[in-house]
């Protein structure tokens, strides 16, 4: 008799956890339907951003010129100066917003873009003293302090598509210059606004980590805000008048593709520091 009941016992706790199971085994299929559902309907949305985003450059385009005839035509007319100087002001602001415009579209196609690296060894400091050449001018004509801090007979050799880190490092360098000046060019004569520091360093490998290279972008501006540094990566998140909120978010995506990581430290009143974190490449 006790052994009947045993039994019988033993099937309906038995019965039971095999609904649940099933129960459980169901919820996850739908579960996982759902999330390939969401993922491709993402896909799609990610597809078709992008063919807008290319369908728009080519008419944008065709305003940009046309707003470049239309501001030649202006300055050839024989209208009178007041007229002239009032459709020139017009013209110019097209110009301007249809730069802006073609500029976000950029920031968007390499942003939503597949990276496709071609990473091989480099030399970073020989990259960091490349980029400060190219950007002096402009750095220059901010009234920011450009200089490349990179050791001597030191090996910097790092795995990395050189293209690609260029716009990573680039786009680190005009955040840092326009957070001390802002797009505004300094007066002829007058002091250094601040200063810029791209500063590369070999890293040899420990017990509980891999020997890296790391590139800082250091400047001397007022810092970012906790509650900012909190969201600065972000796609869009900016606190620029006329900024994409892409830049940033782009130069992690591609050193993360490196294998990398891209860390930031900042202290409001003192400045900021991003740091490119970069696995070590063989020496050619």
């Amino acid at each position: 008799m006790w052994t009947a009941i045993g039994f019988a016992i033993g099937l309906l706790v038995a019965a039971v956890l095999a609904r649940e199971f099933t129960r459980r085994h169901v919820n996850a299929a739908r579960a996982a339907e759902r999330r390939a559902r969401s993922a491709e309907r993402l896909a799609e949305i990610g597809a078709m951003t992008g063919g807008l985003a290319h369908e728009i450059k080519n008419p944008l385009s065709t305003i940009g010129l046309n707003a470049q005839l239309l501001s030649e035509g202006v300055d050839d007319s024989d209208l009178d100066p007041d007229t002239k100087r009032r459709l020139g002001n017009r013209v110019a602001a097209l110009r301007r917003e249809t730069e802006r415009l073609r500029g976000i579209l950029q920031d968007f196609l390499e942003f939503a873009g597949q990276i496709r690296l071609d990473a091989r060894p480099i030399d970073a400091g020989a990259i960091v003293s490349e980029l400060v050449d190219f950007y002096h001018p402009e750095a220059k004509r901010l009234g920011v302090t450009l200089r490349a801090d990179v050791p001597a007979g030191e090996s910097l050799t790092a795995r990395a598509d050189p293209k690609l880190l260029k716009q990573a490092l680039l786009n680190l360098m005009i955040n840092a210059t326009q957070a001390i000046a802002g797009p505004s060019p300094a007066e002829p004569g007058s002091p250094p606004r601040g200063e810029v520091i791209l500063r590369a360093r070999a890293h040899p490998a420990t017990d509980d980590r891999a020997a890296t290279i790391t590139i800082h972008v250091i400047d001397t501006g007022p810092g970012i805000a906790p509650d900012v540094l909190a969201r600065i990566f972000e796609p869009y998140f900016t606190t620029k008048a006329g900024g994409s909120g892409l830049g940033l978010p782009t130069a992690r995506r591609i050193i993360e593709e490196h294998g990398g990581r891209l860390d930031v430290h900042s202290e409001p009143g003192r400045g900021t520091d991003f740091c490119m974190v970069l696995p070590v490449g063989e020496a050619g």
